[in-house]
């Protein structure tokens, strides 16, 4: 196709709102799959999304920042009070040291955290140091939260405490520890949020004169990041992101090998004739009545679910599709075609005929064809990975999806769970439909009356 043609396709694109849109889409979804590695390293990725520490700083199932905000609530967010920046009083005494560290923070959120942790970092001591914690509310009041014994790394979880539970009247810690006092005495009353300043007291007793000693509170919100978490705390904007270039390029890769494949497979049957047509026709309606969803099943359960795996055995099932009879199809008539003849006359060898003389005569009417079967391939990948048949390394939508449903989020009440990979879903294939159809319509004038 000359430059001209090109051009006036393009000006022939133009004049379709709905072309316009899907570029506009597709545009974006390139360029979140562009930015997503250098964002967020492939490794990195990996290694996040298996379970890692990073994420114990995150609530568990906590919904996006802006759909509490869309709702006018005023959801508390995690908040994080670190021993770093804390006024600690230091008295040495025989053989050791007494700390006193004083966590303090504002709470003015108009609702009560999701959880409550203590992380303390003692690494270096020879004998665990002891630590009693003390609890200090706006109003005055003080209560002890008891004594622990200190290993290089420990995490005190507050919230699930009973014997805390129990002196607060009923209450879960996260909740008791911040309402106002009395606020949930009548057997239907809500506990109500009381605001101030909040103090957790560390009275440490190290046997170590340099060992370092860290300590940080961690109030875990309701809402977290723009896409929320799911239940190991993992944030869902990472399989968000990765997921985008891992559908494209799936999607992509799978559209080229399949239509490129079977296009030279169908060339080279019309022009050779004979057994190889006809041998390329007996296999292709073989491949026909092959169902390639219950086949990739039964490769992802018997041997593996490696994504390119995947990929391979979908190009390979694709390259005898039904594709190879329509192009058929359309190169019968260009085979006599009279330059065709003349190619033939000059000394034209029969690999020069085939890529240089009839696949490219039909290009133009197949780019539509390939534009709208990169979303088929994209909502197939995710359909593996909902069966449970999904790459287990890589953080893709439909591992999302599958997640959430075996969480049964939307039973739980975690739409955006379900939601965030389900409009990119959508959203891939409404830009790459869009822009097909339109595409059609430049390319087939025929359809352009219509």
């Amino acid at each position: 196709m000359s430059g001209g043609r090109w051009r006036e396709g393009w000006r022939e694109l133009r004049r379709y709102p709905s072309a316009l849109l899907g570029l506009a889409i597709i545009a974006a979804l390139v360029a979140l799959a562009l930015a997503t590695p250098i964002a967020i390293p492939y490794g990195e990725a990996l290694a996040k999304w298996r379970g890692s520490e990073a994420w114990q700083r995150n609530p568990v199932n906590a919904a996006p920042v802006w759909l509490d905000r869309l709702t006018g609530g005023e959801a508390p967010r995690t908040l994080v009070v670190e021993s770093e920046s804390a006024p600690v009083e230091e008295r040495a005494f025989g053989g050791g040291r007494r700390l006193q560290i004083p966590l303090a923070f504002d709470f003015e959120a108009g609702g009560f955290p999701s959880e409550l942790n203590l992380f303390l970092r003692a690494p270096g001591h020879a004998q665990p140091p002891f630590a009693r914690l003390t609890w200090l509310t706006p109003d005055g009041r003080e209560l002890a939260l008891g004594g622990y014994r200190i290993g290089a790394r420990e995490r005190i979880a507050l919230s699930q405490d009973r014997a805390l539970e129990r002196r607060l009247g009923g209450l879960v810690p996260h909740i008791g520890l911040l309402a106002e006092p009395g606020s949930a005495e009548a057997p239907d009353a809500e506990p109500r949020v009381l605001p101030g300043r909040y103090t957790l007291r560390l009275d440490v007793l190290a046997f170590d004169e340099e060992a370092a000693f860290d300590a940080e509170l961690v109030l875990y919100g309701r809402v977290h990041g723009i896409a929320g978490t799911d239940h190991q705390r993992r944030d869902l904007a990472l399989a968000l992101m990765w997921g985008t270039p891992v559908a494209l390029a799936f999607g992509l890769l799978a559209a080229v090998g399949t239509t490129v494949t079977t296009l030279v497979i169908a060339a080279v049957g019309v022009w050779y004739r004979g057994w190889v047509d006809a041998t390329i026709q007996r296999l292709t309606e073989v491949n026909m009545i092959l169902p390639i969803l219950p086949i990739l099943v039964m490769v992802g359960t018997l041997y593996s679910t490696s994504i390119w795996l995947m990929l391979g055995v979908v190009v390979v099932l694709g390259i005898f599709s039904a594709g190879i009879k329509m192009y058929r199809a359309m190169l019968l008539p260009i085979r006599e075609a009279p330059y065709i003849e003349a190619a033939r006359a000059y000394g034209a060898s029969n690999v020069r005929i085939v890529l240089r003389y009839l696949i490219p005569r039909i290009l133009p009417v197949l780019i539509p064809t390939f534009v709208t079967l990169i979303p088929t391939f994209v909502f197939l990948e995710a359909s593996l990975a909902v069966l449970g048949l999904g790459d287990p390394l890589l953080p893709t939508w439909g591992k999302v999806l599958n997640d959430a449903q075996s969480q049964s989020a939307l039973y739980n009440g975690y739409y955006y769970w379900v939601v965030s990979p389900a409009v990119l879903l959508m959203l891939t294939g409404l830009g790459f439909a869009m822009l097909g159809f339109a595409l059609d319509r430049v390319f087939n004038p025929r359809l352009r009356s219509l």
